[in-house]
């Protein structure tokens, strides 16, 4: 209770668990919102052939912008990223190719101008292909994003909640009033940590209530599964911030100790995206992590539906992140 009361005379702790994921969310959802194709835009070294190659490309009615210009321009252009494809036609009737590899934009506008141009000077295709496009809520960045938010707004709030504030009431002596206190540590420290459970709900109702009205996001789990894994990596993450902060002397040590912790997860554990880019000899590390348990959890329960029995293996991975941080921080604890 007495945690609860604090925040009333902290407002900036409002804002930072409680409004700043919302801000990210939306800033996020806006950026990479679906939207119609990009449209290539190339350029035509001026030239015999140039006039055909961009007959070729009228004729195909493609998402492609072409200009024709001088090779010094033209390059120039490619080399600022104003064009993703240098065409220089040849002396042979054919066209070459100026390109980055390492620039996706690139590669893919140098595949998109060599079929346009082939089909219209008269390829065929031996097979005939459809395509279906698919932008159904669940596949979405947006639809991966809020889960990881979620995770990492719980991982915040635990570790900065109760680490920093841990040691703000030690630096300030007011932990020193508690030994004389028949209140035990590890009473103390129960309460720092489950405080984090009412605010768990808060943040569960505020991201997923915004990621369903302002995103139309499809949330296929059970309430209570979800409501039941942000408990546990509320309390995780709570666990951690106590044995971060249960001999931390001044705010700048705990700054850096937290920051220590969580910079891993923040980088590896798939808050913005998927772990699975990193090399494959790593990833039994990062699904050690706490983060990436939780993440993976939500994700699975959000986006999939799937039971809180299924995930005890993630679960598993929490509760001996959480269970061993808290003994060690009632060992080396000091009010002091």
């Amino acid at each position: 209770m007495a945690r609860m009361k604090e925040l009333k005379r902290e407002p900036e702790v409002i804002f930072w668990v409680f409004i700043f994921p919302l801000l990210l969310a939306l800033g996020l959802g806006i950026a990479f919102r679906n939207k119609p194709a990009d449209v290539t835009s190339i350029a035509i070294v001026a030239g015999p052939g140039a006039d055909k190659a961009m007959a070729l490309l009228e004729a195909r009615k493609s998402s492609i912008r072409a200009e024709v210009l001088n090779q010094s321009l033209a390059l120039q252009g490619f080399r600022l990223g104003k064009y993703d494809l240098v065409v220089e036609p040849g002396t042979n009737g054919g066209f070459r190719y100026h390109y980055d590899p390492s620039r996706p934009e690139s590669v893919l506008s140098r595949a998109e101008v060599d079929d346009a141009l082939q089909t219209a000077a008269g390829r065929t295709d031996p097979l005939p292909t459809t395509a279906v496009t698919s932008t159904e809520p669940g596949s979405r960045y947006i639809d991966f994003l809020i889960p990881g938010l979620l995770g990492m707004n719980l991982m915040n709030s635990g570790m900065w909640g109760i680490g920093f504030a841990l040691v703000d009431m030690r630096q300030r002596k007011l932990l020193k009033r508690f030994v004389a206190t028949p209140m035990r540590r590890s009473d103390f420290l129960l309460a720092l940590t489950s405080s984090r459970l009412v605010l768990m709900l808060i943040e569960v109702a505020l991201l997923l209530g915004f990621g369903v009205l302002v995103f139309h996001m499809r949330v296929l789990g059970s309430i209570l599964t979800i409501l039941l894994l942000g408990a546990i990596g509320a309390v995780a993450f709570g666990g951690l911030g106590l044995l971060t902060a249960s001999r931390a002397q001044k705010i700048e040590s705990v700054s850096g100790l937290i920051n220590l912790v969580m910079m891993p997860m923040w980088i590896f554990s798939g808050v913005f995206f998927s772990y699975e880019r990193f090399p494959a000899i790593v990833h039994s590390f990062i699904r050690a992590l706490p983060l990436t348990a939780l993440n993976d959890a939500l994700r699975a329960t959000i986006l999939q539906g799937a039971s809180l029995a299924s995930q005890s293996g993630r679960l598993l991975v929490l509760v001996l992140w959480g269970g061993v941080s808290f003994v060690l921080a009632l060992r080396w604890f000091r009010w002091t």
